[in-house]
């Protein structure tokens, strides 16, 4: 394949899923990594270096507008990121002796996870954290604006979601996912954070995670810049006009038809892995 087109193929690939991650919620990286390895034949361990990549661009803007907004809780992100930072370093140094069927089985499986969670129907939690808990210790409520008010809310099971940050962190280096999924569980069903505030702090925490595991990446020499920064321009410009498109179109569909698209590129990365193909 050219050159020139192989870079405007990608560069399409990418808008649509940062298009699609931006609709629905569920970040961009779950279609990116299978759409470069099945699709253009990438070496996946390229295609997870590229994924990172953008998961630092994407989450840095969206992170600084929703910190403005009050929904970001700063102190448990920073909290939550000791664990995730650990566990991204832990994971980069995993992938290097996993080889790549046996992440392309784990990519599955977290895809076939995520595809579950998605259709999941969301509560929305408003607790109160108990006092003398590790929660209250660290002083981790906080509030959040809802319809022009701010309303108090608690922490709940800090040790449980520290674990679960842990495993998001692996799961981003090797994978070169956001993990979005794991962080929102581990806020949203584990330490019972409203919805907003858990879908928000994960995405302020997706970047820094991201970012420890993309600086050995690159020093790896597995952040290829050719296939970078086209892959980064697109899913930047698709996550701008998904935001752009959020309020005018329902979303509903969108993440079903998304859950759909999920478990077929998690059973053909599970077949891709099993046989050995990739």
């Amino acid at each position: 394949m050219h050159v020139l087109t192989f870079t405007l193929l990608t560069l399409t690939g990418a808008l649509v899923a940062g298009l699609v991650g931006a609709l629905t919620g569920l970040g961009g990286g779950v279609i990116l990594v299978p759409l470069l390895t099945l699709g253009f034949g990438v070496d996946i361990r390229y295609a997870i270096g590229a994924s990172l990549v953008c998961v630092i661009a994407t989450s840095s803007g969206a992170a600084a507008a929703f910190v403005k907004e009050g929904f970001t809780n700063i102190r448990i992100g920073m909290f939550l990121e000791i664990a995730t930072t650990v566990g991204a370093l832990l994971g980069t140094v995993v992938a290097a002796y996993v080889s790549s069927s046996t992440l392309a089985v784990i990519f599955g499986i977290v895809l076939l996870f995520s595809s579950v969670q998605a259709m999941r129907p969301r509560e929305e939690h408003i607790t109160l954290t108990a006092p003398g808990s590790l929660g209250d210790r660290l002083r981790l409520g906080s509030t959040y604006p809802v319809n022009g008010s701010l309303v108090s809310y608690g922490v709940e099971h800090v040790p449980a979601g520290f674990v679960m940050m842990f495993g998001a962190g692996m799961l981003s280096a090797l994978l070169g996912i956001g993990s979005g999924v794991v962080k929102v569980l581990a806020l949203d069903r584990a330490m019972h954070l409203p919805y907003k505030v858990s879908t928000t702090t994960s995405n302020f925490m997706i970047g820094v995670t991201a970012a420890a595991s993309a600086g050995v990446y690159l020093h790896r020499g597995y952040v290829d810049p050719a296939l970078a920064l086209p892959v980064v321009l697109g899913v930047l410009a698709g996550a701008m006009l998904g935001a752009r498109l959020l309020t005018a179109v329902r979303v509903k569909p969108l993440r079903i038809l998304f859950t759909l698209i999920m478990v077929a590129l998690a059973f053909e990365m599970l077949y891709q892995g099993l046989t050995k193909h990739i």
